[in-house]
């Protein structure tokens, strides 16, 4: 019997922590978007490199605890957490609004990067420019290049309809979304 992903939003789970119970939290953003901003406590897996071993490398507390994955929106972390249910993980919780809402509601944030546009819009801004490219294209070399204009509304469809997004997963490996630390190393996964 599958699991239903559950909620949580940012002011109980911060009051969570508040009261003492152990905030198990992790960041499914790139390591770009991760060092820019994010909930103070927050380890990072990105969505890209979310594995059970990961997250248990990541993981602050006992297997058994709950475990709360927050994104920009809420968005990645319910991916995130359908995925570890896949895997066998229990006991995960999305946080609902993500970043965006933890920030609004006041609560502490750790800032420590240069700002990055986030991969939600690095897609949209990408798939405008080919839908136009193609149309352009088409318009003033051949009517065949309208196939590009094509293939990226059913690429934007597909991803509305299952969240599965392969021009997102392929943006979160390139370069300007990964973050170098102090040493000069990929802060790839958990970067406190």
């Amino acid at each position: 019997m599958s699991q239903t992903v559950q909620n949580i939003d940012v002011d109980s789970l911060f009051k969570l922590g508040q009261e003492g119970k152990p905030v198990d939290l992790i960041d499914v953003r790139t390591p770009a978007e991760f060092a820019t901003v994010h909930a103070a406590g927050a380890n990072n897996v990105p969505l890209d490199r979310l594995t059970l071993s990961a997250v248990q490398a990541a993981r602050q507390g006992q297997p058994n605890e709950p475990l709360y994955l927050i994104c920009k929106s809420g968005s990645r972390s319910r991916t995130a957490a359908e995925k570890l249910l896949a895997a066998g993980c229990s006991n995960v919780h999305s946080v609902s609004g993500g970043t965006v809402a933890w920030e609004r509601a006041g609560l502490p944030v750790e800032k420590r990067g240069r700002r990055v546009l986030p991969l939600d819009r690095q897609v949209q801004l990408i798939a405008g420019l080919m839908v136009l490219t193609g149309v352009i294209l088409a318009l003033t070399v051949h009517i065949g290049w309208i196939g590009l204009a094509a293939l990226v509304g059913l690429g934007l469809t597909v991803s509305g309809s299952t969240g599965f997004c392969p021009m997102g997963l392929l943006l979160a490996r390139m370069p300007w979304n990964q973050h170098k630390d102090s040493c000069g190393e990929s802060g790839g996964c958990c970067c406190g």
